[in-house]
């Protein structure tokens, strides 16, 4: 028997708002309205990329046409940090209830915590440098600055963005996530090369990470002629899962023309779309009641997300109550990447509404910024960090957010432990799940449809 997970992993309330921070990498992001906007959104889609579970787990034992089925024992672990050790018993990639069958592989536990493997919601690997030399930058003001450093970058580096992004989607592993979706820059100055690295990388890491791609138009859509193209092109081959988009208004400063082109493209080719939206104030708001109206009348529910959303923070409670019911009822999700206690989301206040919020790493080491690592738990630390928590409780629901807010917006089951559910979770040493978050502890041992893929911070391939 395995501890509730929502017992262990309580909601949370909402943060204070505060003035916006000074400008630098992150509040770049956070005044890319002021700045005339930049990067990406995201869209709630995507199927898990396994099979259903079996109605009867613990009857696991036999797979298809006679086959025996993988069946692998944990022992000795602490789910959730539960006082007792116990056994977690999988069968063929989930968690069974009931006793292991007969010759099942053991893995020994050590009394380690076993907690729900991450969820990065909202990720640039094709950007990336991780795993080469250093990059020094060059001061940047406006997204025009950036966006040409990203190009200038791109064209200096001698990887291919599929081993660029290879290097870091593995790392991801190491630190315990289990899927992200990857946003790839599509723009004629890269063509499809973002998306077709990332889809090479994808492709290696089955075993190990399960990948959702989005083409994200970071030049925009509409201000930058061929990119419609390439965007239509990008769903016609198949290889992504949802069209992105970027401040419509603030950025694009074609609202009508961007949002038609990318949602006409998610409904001619059955994608979901993934929007970047930095602009604040009106700009912002108009550009999601433009998102909600396409999303109804495209019978688009459950497959829009929007990222950043810098224009719901500061919003007086009632205002907020009410877009958010909006959001809920077309079932549009959000993602935060928590850049500072005045944008991050009102996560506890959206949920009242049933909207789903995922968290996110953003760039890691990319012309943007020298900072990042892809590692959710010290994102998850960060979600405590600005929202300025102190409570178990609090801390408890900020893992909740990147463990499973994650997995709520790409529409994969929870890793919760719980008979039927993924067995993606991750062994760690400490006391308790508040310890884990302010500790960050090593990764002892990640474990990806039960078989272990890395093992003391190295990933096993």
């Amino acid at each position: 028997m395995q501890p509730s997970p929502s017992s262990a992993m309580p909601s949370s309330t909402a943060s204070p708002s505060s003035p916006s921070p000074a400008l630098s990498r992150r509040t770049m992001l956070a005044g890319a309205a002021a700045l005339a906007g930049t990067t990406a959104a995201m869209a709630a889609t995507a199927t898990s990329a396994r099979a259903a579970a079996p109605a009867h787990p613990e009857a696991a034992v036999s797979g298809a046409a006679g086959r025996r089925a993988k069946a692998v024992v944990f022992r000795n672990v602490r789910p959730f940090g539960a006082v007792r050790p116990t056994d977690l018993v999988v069968v063929d990639g989930r968690i069974a209830n009931g006793p292991a069958p007969r010759g099942a592989k053991v893995v020994e536990g050590g009394g380690r915590i076993a907690l729900p493997s991450l969820v990065d919601a909202h990720i640039h690997p094709d950007k990336t440098t991780w795993g080469g030399s250093w990059v020094s930058r060059r001061p940047a003001s406006t997204i025009a600055d950036y966006v040409a450093q990203d190009v200038e970058l791109f064209r200096a580096q001698r990887r291919p963005v599929a081993e660029r992004a290879y290097g870091l989607m593995t790392h991801a592993v190491t630190r315990g996530t289990r899927a992200m979706r990857a946003h790839a820059d599509v723009a004629p100055a890269y063509g499809l090369a973002g998306v077709e690295g990332l889809a090479e990388a994808r492709e290696r890491l089955r075993h190990a990470l399960d990948i959702q791609i989005v083409a994200f138009p970071q030049h925009g859509v509409i201000r930058t002629p061929g990119t419609v193209a390439l965007l239509e092109r990008a769903a016609r081959e198949g290889t992504i899962d949802m069209i992105g988009g970027i401040d419509p208004i603030g950025f694009d400063q074609a609202l009508d023309e961007q949002l038609d082109a990318v949602f006409g493209i998610a409904d001619r080719h059955g994608v979901g779309v993934d929007i970047h939206l930095h602009d604040r104030g009106e700009k912002g708001l108009k550009a999601m009641r433009g998102i909600i109206d396409r999303t109804r009348a495209l019978s688009l529910a459950g497959k829009v997300t929007v990222s950043h959303v810098f224009c719901l923070p500061g919003l007086a409670d009632r205002e907020l109550g009410a877009l958010a019911a909006d959001l809920g009822a077309q079932d549009i999700a959000l993602t935060t990447v928590a850049p500072s206690d005045s944008l991050v989301l009102p996560i506890a206040r959206l949920r009242e509404h049933g909207v789903r919020v995922g968290l996110g790493s953003d760039g890691v080491r990319d012309s943007w910024s020298p900072f990042g690592n892809a590692d959710m738990l010290h994102r998850a630390q960060l979600l405590g960090w600005v929202r300025d928590v102190r409570l178990d409780e609090e801390l408890e629901d900020c893992y909740r957010v990147a463990a499973h807010g994650g997995a709520d917006v790409m529409g994969l089951a929870h890793a919760d432990l719980a008979p039927g559910a993924p067995a993606d979770f991750v062994l760690v040493r400490a006391e308790c799940l508040p310890q884990v978050v302010v500790d960050m502890p090593r990764r002892d041992m990640v474990v990806h449809g039960g078989a272990v893929v890395a093992r003391d911070g190295e990933f096993l391939a």
